[in-house]
């Protein structure tokens, strides 16, 4: 038996490495352009197709993968016209990638089962330069029998692929370390501003908290940007921060979690994508905070 046709839908900064780790596993692969041609362009030339719509991926894949900004992006494509379900071939698998709304996550799950279709969440960590390489993380929500099909595809561009159970349990993990994740984020860039503001440069701050027991690998691509000027080093954007924290407090409304810290960590990139710097990246995150203090960035 061959391998099963793959569809992939949102080549970006994460999902052009992970669809190219598919195609050259050898896996029939389809592909959609969106904003920019090169990805698309680049894939084809490793042997992708390339479709117009998602109903035309749908009719020839056994298993899309979508990896987008949000669920608003993953309903359209699904549910919209010549979208996904309108096209679905019995048994086929849609594996989300994006970082999502669980509560959206678990109304499509049961719209694509009443297609005849099968949903799992597959969302992922780490950064564009892992895609590329294989070497993301993934949290899989998935029925165990969706997670053996899906998984020799997701080890394609994956190094550590958890399964934590039925599907939704991705999409609420991945919430959850993007919490964590955001949450040092603002933690660092206040810390940063009051240091300045008590006289001690960014420099120093570094030499202390670097090797110690407070620096960890997100405190290391967060500095690069504060210490050398590197946007490049974690690029993740403060609307997609804001984006995620907002889905996480819908998350706690729908399963009744008292969250006060997360609110303070929301409304700080809430505050930066309101004035006008959502396409920033998240270590810039100090620039503000800096500037809402009277301090030059």
């Amino acid at each position: 038996m061959g391998k099963p046709a793959i569809g992939f839908i949102g080549v970006g900064l994460m999902g052009h490495g992970m669809a190219k780790n598919i195609v050259e596993a050898g896996y029939p692969l389809s592909v959609m352009a969106h904003r920019k041609r090169e990805a698309v362009d680049d894939l084809i030339g490793r042997g992708a197709v390339e479709v117009t719509s998602p109903r035309e991926m749908a009719e020839s894949s056994d298993i899309i993968f979508l990896c987008v900004t949000g669920s608003a992006q993953v309903e359209a494509a699904i549910r919209g016209e010549n979208g996904i379900l309108s096209g679905l071939q019995p048994g086929a698998v849609v594996v989300d990638c994006s970082t999502s709304d669980p509560v959206s996550t678990l109304t499509l799950a049961a719209e694509i089962e009443a297609a005849g279709g099968l949903l799992a969440d597959a969302p992922l960590s780490r950064t564009p330069k892992e895609a590329w390489e294989g070497t993301l993380d993934a949290m899989v929500g998935a029925a165990p029998d969706v997670f053996e099909r899906i998984k020799p595809v997701i080890d394609t561009w994956a190094g550590v692929v958890v399964h934590l159970g039925e599907v939704g349990l991705g999409h609420k993990m991945k919430l959850i370390n993007n919490f964590i994740g955001m949450g040092y984020g603002a933690l660092y860039a206040e810390a940063l501003a009051l240091a300045r503001k008590s006289g001690l440069s960014a420099e120093q701050f570094d030499s202390v908290i670097r090797p110690g027991r407070l620096s960890n690998g997100f405190y290391e691509t967060f500095m690069k940007w504060t210490l050398e000027q590197d946007e490049n080093a974690h690029r993740f954007a403060i609307s997609n921060a804001h984006k995620d924290m907002a889905y996480l407090a819908n998350l706690a409304v729908s399963v009744g979690a008292v969250n006060p810290m997360q609110s303070v960590v929301k409304n700080a990139y809430a505050a930066m994508e309101a004035a006008g710097e959502g396409e920033h990246y998240v270590p810039m995150l100090a620039d503000f905070i800096a500037r809402t203090n009277g301090l030059k960035d």
